[in-house]
């Protein structure tokens, strides 16, 4: 690719990563519901991620949604095993959102929708 098509790639996944982020903070803020919140706010967090890796990596990792889905399930991992407490991080409220606090199956298809959606956008992106 050109310098310019990588720059153009780059800002389209900017702009997504942009909205995605204003949607996830939308629904973090005035969202209190039974499916977005916890479905579709975790489907939107792996698209999210996949998003602002492509802003840096455009191109060079070809497996990237794979990449993202693993560290999301190691994340959700982490939540079985209660790692926040396990580390004596209990207080620290940064650390609990970040890492959560409980473990969920469910968490783990919506992280896995939301990379087959990176997967097919990234696919859209490269046709363009």
């Amino acid at each position: 690719y050109g310098e310019t098509a990588l720059k153009n790639k780059r800002l389209i996944y900017l702009l997504i990563f942009c909205g995605l982020l204003v949607t996830e903070i939308v629904i973090a803020l005035f969202v209190n519901d039974a499916f977005v919140r916890p479905y579709v706010g975790d489907m939107l967090v792996t698209l999210l991620l996949c998003c602002l890796c492509r802003v840096i990596l455009p191109d060079k990792v070809r497996l990237l949604p794979v990449y993202v889905f693993v560290f999301a399930a190691c994340v959700e991992i982490g939540q079985y095993f209660d790692l926040v407490a396990l580390l004596g991080l209990t207080d620290n409220k940064i650390i609990s959102i970040a890492l959560g606090r409980t473990f969920s199956w469910m968490d783990l298809v919506c992280y896995a929708v939301g990379c087959v959606a990176a997967y097919f956008l990234d696919r859209l992106i490269q046709k363009t």
